[in-house]
């Protein structure tokens, strides 16, 4: 049970992710560390129903489907001090008020990454063995091919190169470490030193799509990285490539990268799109050299129980006396998604 010096909590999401973020074992763990009603779940701030367990709640934990936190939230809830978010980006949760309140942030990101570094390196892999091309082969001739066909593929020394060194981005290259991938990286914020540190050699953009076989992109979505990779860019990109996009639609241009797919010229693995998802004419869900998921590369699935585990430890960090181990921090926001 909690003591008499738990914070009280209230979840705000859609209650459909309950279950999976925090499955009965994980659940119990938390009551032991907060006061907190695991039948009241907060969808509407505005519900007169959730009034009173607001206005006592010392700490906010938020997830997917939850409602902005304005002025007005933050004055019906006069004790909270700390917002555990069990999702990723914080970005739409978050303004100026909560900030000038000093309340506090945390986000289980990082372990939101993870998923997302795994499928990226999964489909690098499968990329490099041209995997889906062989499979649309092997089921039109139903025969194996020749050696001189196959001859281009494989992943020794193959080049990958990886733009932004995000969370994702950083976990995907310490999961190539074991490859023997030449691994290049840009992003604006790592020097030469922290590049190598990284595993990665440092290039600007064009030197990156230029020379390698396969890109992929964890840059996050703020207005400096909009349609970062333009029809000029990806042109660079040479003929074969692939192009992976975990991160955002909204960094490739997507007229662009529809012209040049229909072209056959590139290939690409796209787990976001812009629109999101794309309308059901769209010819990019019939071309054989696009391979596309429906947002499925972060944390789905048990997966979620790994969010919720983030956010039990973190209230077991504010129970000790600990400041949260991964807070956000408004300046965080400038070049975070």
């Amino acid at each position: 049970m909690p003591s008499a010096q738990s914070p009280r909590a209230v979840f705000a999401m859609d209650p459909v992710h309950l279950p999976l973020l925090f499955p009965p074992p994980l659940m119990d763990r938390l009551r032991q560390v907060a006061e907190i009603d695991p039948g009241l779940v907060v969808r509407d701030f505005a519900d007169p129903a959730v009034t009173p367990a607001l206005a006592e709640a010392e700490v906010l934990i938020t997830g997917w489907g939850c409602p902005h936190l304005d002025a007005d939230v933050l004055a019906a809830a006069p004790r909270l001090r700390t917002v555990l978010h069990a999702a990723g980006s914080v970005r739409a949760l978050v303004g100026e008020a909560l900030w000038q309140r000093g309340i506090r942030v945390s986000s289980a990101v990082a372990a939101n990454a993870l998923p997302v570094a795994e499928y990226t390196l999964a489909m690098i892999l499968l990329a490099g063995k041209d995997a889906f091309g062989q499979r649309e082969r092997y089921r039109r001739t139903r025969s194996h091919p020749a050696s001189d066909e196959t001859a281009a593929l494989g992943n020794v020394g193959r080049r990958v190169g990886v733009i932004g060194a995000s969370r994702v981005g950083r976990r995907l290259l310490e999961l190539l470490r074991p490859f023997d991938f030449a691994v290049s990286l840009y992003d604006p914020y790592v020097d030469p030193a922290g590049a190598a540190a990284l595993g990665a050699e440092p290039l600007g953009l064009e030197d990156l799509l230029r020379t390698s076989d396969i890109v992929s992109l964890h840059a996050p979505d703020i207005p400096e990285t909009y349609r970062m990779l333009d029809r000029a860019g990806l042109a660079l990109i040479r003929d074969g490539g692939w192009l992976i996009n975990t991160s955002r639609g909204a960094l490739v241009d997507p007229d662009a990268l529809a012209d040049e797919l229909r072209s056959g010229r590139l290939n690409a693995v796209l787990d976001v799109t812009e629109p999101e998802p794309l309308p059901a004419g769209d010819p990019l869900y019939d071309l054989p050299n696009v391979f596309l998921t429906p947002h499925i590369a972060g944390s789905l699935g048990n997966e979620l129980e790994r969010l919720g585990r983030t956010v039990v430890e973190e209230l077991e960090h504010l129970a000790a006396g600990r400041p949260p181990a991964h807070e956000v921090r408004r300046t965080d926001l400038a070049r975070v998604a």
